[in-house]
């Protein structure tokens, strides 16, 4: 893997516990010589998963709609910092530049760019790994969710899988290396063939 799509907040958090899980992120990704591709803000978590990438000698592509620019104050010292028209182009780029896209701790922009991916990866739009870094186990309401969306028969349950989750950068990049996508969705189950 050559390059992992990070979604994550241009907030900082509640506790510093999210940025240092950012940052060991980065340190990893470094460490492997994967590229981060992210939405290119020097704040918040998303700033501080860019600077320990940089810190530690890594690559860091960011991806901002010019609208943002200011906004979210873009990281000026990137490897690359691609300014783009709008959110759907943010998306798109950051989609072709990566190989796998890893979800931290963030609010709605985060899920929704989330939520986009997966939907993708069930439709077969993509084969890539998807997942969460669950730093301090920020997601796990989200992924009791996921059980009661396949329980009330709206996920299939073997979608419940694609969603790697772990709580350390090294053990989730590993995860995304042995990643083997489920088939694409249908909407007919075997006996309406």
């Amino acid at each position: 893997m050559k390059s992992v799509a990070v979604f994550c907040g241009s907030s900082k958090g509640a506790s510093d516990v999210y940025a240092e899980g950012a940052k060991q992120l980065g340190k990893e990704l470094a460490r492997r010589g994967i590229t981060l591709v992210y939405g290119g803000s020097s704040i918040g978590v998303m700033g501080a998963v860019a600077d320990a990438v940089l810190a530690e000698g890594g690559q860091a592509i960011g991806v901002m709609p010019g609208f943002l620019d200011k906004r979210e104050i873009s990281h000026k010292h990137l490897t690359e910092l691609i300014i783009v028209d709008s959110m759907h182009e943010r998306k798109a780029k950051m989609a072709e530049l990566s190989e796998g896209f890893m979800t931290l701790p963030g609010g709605p922009g985060t899920m929704e760019e989330f939520f986009e991916i997966f939907t993708w990866a069930q439709l077969g739009l993509h084969r890539k790994p998807l997942g969460f870094l669950n730093i301090n186990h920020y997601y796990d309401p989200l992924l009791e969710f996921f059980k009661h969306m396949a329980r009330e028969q709206f996920l299939h349950e073997k979608y419940l899988t694609m969603a790697l989750v772990d709580t350390d950068p090294g053990r989730l990049l590993d995860q995304f290396g042995a990643y083997e996508p489920p088939a694409v969705k249908t909407f007919l189950k075997p006996d309406q063939t």
